[in-house]
C-alpha cells in the first residue's frame, strides 16, 4: 500500500485546495456544474466523518464576469474591487451546493499578514479549529480586498500549505487543471508523469509551468506548496479537480509528494514561509558560519550593515558578505538602535549602554536557516 495514498484514504482531517481555472469559466463566472462536482465529493467525504478544510480560489475570477471585464486585470485596486465582488459569489455558491447534504460553510478569509503576525495566526488557528468542532465547512481564502502586492500569497497553494500545518491536517490535496506534475509540458509529446516525489533530487531537471490566464499560480507554486507542507510532515497529492473523487479514494493517479519526517515546530515554518522580511542585516563570514553552521544566536559583533524600518520583534533577512539571504530571524532590537551596535560585543554593550543590551541581536531559537539561499 502506497503510504501517502493510504493516508490521504484514511486521514480524519484534510485539506484539499481547489484553483480559479478549476472553478470558473473562461468569462469568469462561476462554473455551476463544476463546483457542484467538487462539493459532492467533498460532502461524501465529510458525512463519512473526515473533517474537511477547502481553501478555494475564484473569487478575483469569480468577480470578472459581474463587473464586465473580459481578462483578469493588471492593477490592484481593480483586482480588488473583483475580488469584492467575487468573494460574495463564490461563497454564496458554496453555501447553496453544501446546502444540498445538510452541511453549512463558513468564510475565513487570511492575508500574509495573518500568518506573519504571531497573534493573528494564533486567532486563525483557534477559529479553525472551533469551525471544525462544530461541523462546519472552512472555506479559505486569500483576502484579496485588502492584501497589497507586498504581502499577498500571490496564490493560494502556500496558504493551503500553511493552513494544512496550522489545522494539523492528516494530509493535503491540490487540485488544478492538470491531472499531476510532469518532467515536461504535458501538452507535448515524450512527457512522462512523476507519481512519487520523494525530495528534491526526483525534481532535477523537471520544467516547471507558470499559471494561466484566470489563477496566478502554475507548478512552480504547486510545488512549493508541497514542500513547505511535506518539511511539516503533511503528505500531499497533487491532481486535476475533475479526479477528485479517485484522489480522495486513494487512487493511483497524480503525484504523491513524501513527508520528509521533520516536524519543525509552527513558529519557525510561520518565520520560513509566511513571513517576508522587513529589513535586512549583513553578516561577516564568521556570524555566518556561527548562525547557519552551527546553529548559535546572532551577536551584534557579527554584523556589518543593517538595511531597512523595522521594530524590535519584526521578522529579518540576514545576508551573507555577498548579499544572498541564508537566515530569518525575530530581531530583538529597532532598526535605529542598531548602528550603534555594530561590531561590539555584548559584554562592551552592557558597560556602555546598560544591561539591556548585553543580549543577542536575534536568539537562535528565532532564527530559521533558509535553506535554497545558501
Amino acid at each position: 500500500m502506497d503510504s501517502v495514498r493510504d493516508r490521504i484514504r484514511t486521514a480524519s482531517r484534510l485539506v484539499v485546495k481547489v484553483g480559479s481555472s478549476s472553478l470558473t469559466t473562461p468569462q469568469g463566472t462561476i462554473d455551476v456544474d463544476r463546483v457542484d462536482a467538487l462539493v459532492d465529493v467533498l460532502a461524501a467525504r465529510r458525512t463519512a466523518g473526515t473533517q474537511v478544510v477547502l481553501v478555494s480560489s475564484g473569487a478575483i475570477a469569480a468577480g470578472l464576469g459581474p463587473l464586465g471585464l473580459s481578462a483578469r486585470p493588471r492593477d490592484l485596486a481593480t483586482q480588488q474591487a473583483a475580488a469584492s465582488v467575487g468573494q460574495g459569489v463564490l461563497v454564496a455558491r458554496y453555501t447553496s451546493s453544501f446546502a444540498r447534504y445538510g452541511l453549512r460553510v463558513g468564510q475565513v478569509l487570511l492575508t500574509a499578514d495573518d500568518m506573519m503576525r504571531r497573534s493573528h495566526h494564533v486567532n486563525a488557528q483557534r477559529t479553525l479549529s472551533r469551525l471544525l468542532e462544530l461541523g462546519i465547512v472552512p472555506v479559505v481564502n486569500e483576502n484579496d480586498t485588502v492584501a497589497t502586492d507586498e504581502i499577498r500569497f500571490g496564490d493560494n497553494d502556500r496558504l493551503a500549505a500553511l493552513v494544512a500545518h496550522l489545522t494539523r491536517a492528516d494530509a493535503l490535496v491540490l487540485l488544478s487543471d492538470v491531472d499531476a506534475l510532469y518532467d515536461g509540458d504535458p501538452r507535448r509529446p515524450g512527457a512522462s508523469r512523476l507519481r512519487e516525489v520523494r525530495g528534491p533530487q526526483d525534481l532535477v531537471g523537471v520544467e516547471l509551468g507558470k499559471g494561466g490566464a484566470v489563477g496566478t499560480g502554475g507548478m512552480v507554486t504547486k510545488v512549493q506548496a508541497a514542500r513547505i507542507a511535506t518539511g511539516a510532515g503533511v503528505p500531499v497529492v497533487l491532481t486535476a479537480a475533475a479526479h477528485a473523487a479517485q484522489a480522495l479514494a486513494g487512487a493511483d493517479i497524480g503525484t504523491c509528494f513524501h513527508p520528509d519526517g521533520r516536524h519543525p515546530g509552527t513558529r519557525l515554518l510561520w518565520l520560513a514561509h509566511a513571513t517576508t522580511g522587513r529589513g535586512r542585516l549583513h553578516l561577516d563570514s564568521g556570524a555566518v558560519d556561527a548562525v547557519v553552521g552551527r546553529r548559535k544566536s546572532l551577536l551584534p559583533a557579527g554584523v556589518t550593515a543593517v538595511e531597512g524600518d523595522f521594530a524590535a520583534g519584526d521578522p529579518v533577512d540576514l545576508c551573507g558578505p555577498l548579499g544572498g539571504v541564508v537566515a530569518r530571524g525575530l530581531v530583538n532590537f529597532d532598526a535605529v538602535e542598531i548602528p550603534d551596535l555594530l561590531g561590539r560585543s555584548t559584554r562592551e554593550l552592557g558597560a556602555s549602554l546598560g544591561p539591556e543590551y548585553e543580549r543577542e541581536l536575534i536568539h537562535r531559537d528565532d532564527i530559521v536557516i533558509l535553506e535554497s539561499h545558501h
